[in-house]
């Protein structure tokens, strides 16, 4: 991956195979009647991404651990209330449809077999994996996610984007600074601080109380950043209304520890992959048994088509 150029793409592949298996039917299945709507969509969503945007270079990044313990630490409500199984060592069992946990281990083998580049690592989500991908690449990026959190990364001038699915990923809202502005009032940089005095339930992110989207998209383009509307806390002159300064002094302990734990890492160690995009699959006779094993059909055969083109 180092110094190599062109363009990237970024997979939040798990953002990808849970819109899989919402929007593709569960008629949808193996030989022997398992369930593969997971993966036959994710097949289908790479192959129309790879179609439609032609990247030089692809990498499906993965959650090794979804619910690190070091955001836990920070803020320990964060996505608790997604959690199936708490365990002692590890990471804890994320609530997952019965249907969808067995089909997960099947998209990485494919993945494998094809030889597209999968990468996780222990103790970091994939949003971390991206960040650290995006920070180190040489070209343009594109991060196609389901998770407005990764608009924290967009940069035009990097040429980093986020498509963002609207409806499948036929439909892809091309996410750069001129969406966020018009969208939210702040640019990539501005993102993260815009969600965490917001708040976030979906991650269990509790926000600055009364401090809604639109109050957070004002005090930043009134202050700059989180620690421009910290410092104005402090001056009695500052446009804060009394309620505000109150509010977000209260919530000094969360705004204290909350930016390292919204703001994706950007220094994961990698490990050293090819993220060339595979003219033809890394493992053609494990690709065939997958294939066969759990009827993928065409779904695979249009993929590797596209590939080879």
């Amino acid at each position: 991956m180092r110094g190599v150029t062109g363009r990237l793409m970024l997979l939040d592949t798990a953002s990808l195979y849970f819109r899989a298996y919402f929007g593709v039917p569960d008629s949808v299945r193996a030989p022997d009647g398992t369930p593969v709507n997971a993966v036959r969509g994710l097949l289908d969503f790479i192959d129309r991404l790879v179609k439609d945007h032609r990247p030089d270079l692809l990498v499906a990044c993965m959650d090794a651990d979804w619910r690190p313990q070091w955001r836990v630490d920070l803020i320990p409500s964060y996505k608790a209330h997604r959690v199936a199984e708490e365990h002692a060592v590890g990471p804890d069992e994320e609530e997952v449809p019965d249907t969808l946990s067995p089909q997960v281990p099947v998209i990485e083998a494919v993945l494998d077999a094809v030889g597209i580049a999968r990468v996780g690592v222990a103790g970091y989500e994939a949003d971390d994996v991206i960040g650290t991908f995006t920070a180190g690449a040489k070209g343009p990026v594109d991060i196609v996610t389901g998770d407005r959190d990764l608009y924290q990364l967009v940069d035009d001038a990097r040429g980093v984007r986020v498509l963002y699915p609207l409806k499948g990923v036929g439909t892809l809202q091309h996410t750069d600074e001129a969406v966020l502005r018009e969208k939210y009032g702040v640019d990539g940089r501005g993102y993260a601080d815009l969600a965490l005095l917001r708040g976030d339930p979906s991650d269990g992110l509790p926000g600055v109380p009364g401090i809604g989207e639109k109050t957070a998209a004002k005090l930043l383009a009134e202050f700059g950043d989180l620690a421009g509307i910290m410092a104005a806390i402090e001056d009695r002159g500052s446009k804060l209304t009394p309620t505000q300064r109150r509010r977000l002094d209260e919530a000094r302990p969360y705004l204290a520890v909350a930016p390292k734990v919204v703001r994706v890492a950007d220094d994961v160690p990698l490990p050293e992959v090819s993220t060339a995009l595979p003219r033809a699959p890394r493992d053609p006779a494990a690709l065939q048994a997958l294939a066969a094993r759990w009827g993928l059909g065409g779904s695979l055969e249009r993929l590797m088509a596209t590939l080879s083109a």
